[in-house]
């Protein structure tokens, strides 16, 4: 049975990753050149240094977010969809976005958690409210209509 469709989609996920690995080689050439460069200066001072003491500085991890991305993301989600979002919809989309992997259960855990402290937070700041629905299931989220920050906003 033929898969038209599925070929095509196949090769344009393959052209997809055919371009980062390319970008990937340009960034890692390039962070070779600058290392390169970054060695000759400290052998220009100091030419006697080893070079090979120097350790590595492990990178941080992919999904790391600097102070305030997750809220704003969060604040920005909540503008665009117009109608409340439970957690789990919230971190699926915000994982999207930032393009972390979907299928990994620990960095999901670790998206959860990073999402419901930061919207429990905007709560307790008057930015967002909660509501259980009829259904019992997960509390929905959406922008406080007054939109007044609390006490702790700066």
């Amino acid at each position: 049975m033929e898969r038209p469709n599925a070929i095509s989609a196949l090769k344009d996920k393959r052209g997809e990753i055919a371009g980062r690995v390319d970008a990937l080689q340009d960034q890692l050439r390039q962070a070779l050149i600058d290392l390169d460069h970054v060695d000759c200066t400290i052998l220009l001072f100091d030419p006697d240094a080893d070079l090979d003491e120097i350790k590595a500085k492990p990178m941080p991890p992919r999904h790391h977010a600097f102070k305030g991305q997750v809220t704003r993301a969060i604040l920005d989600m909540l503008r665009k969809s117009g109608s409340p979002m439970d957690g789990a919809s919230i971190t699926k989309r915000l994982m999207e976005e930032r393009e972390l992997n979907l299928s990994d259960k620990k960095l999901i855990k670790t998206i959860q958690k990073r999402v419901g402290a930061a919207l429990r937070n905007m709560r307790e700041r008057g930015m967002v409210q909660s509501e259980t629905p009829s259904k019992g299931g997960f509390l929905l989220w959406s922008l406080n209509g007054t939109n007044t920050p609390g006490p702790r906003h700066r």
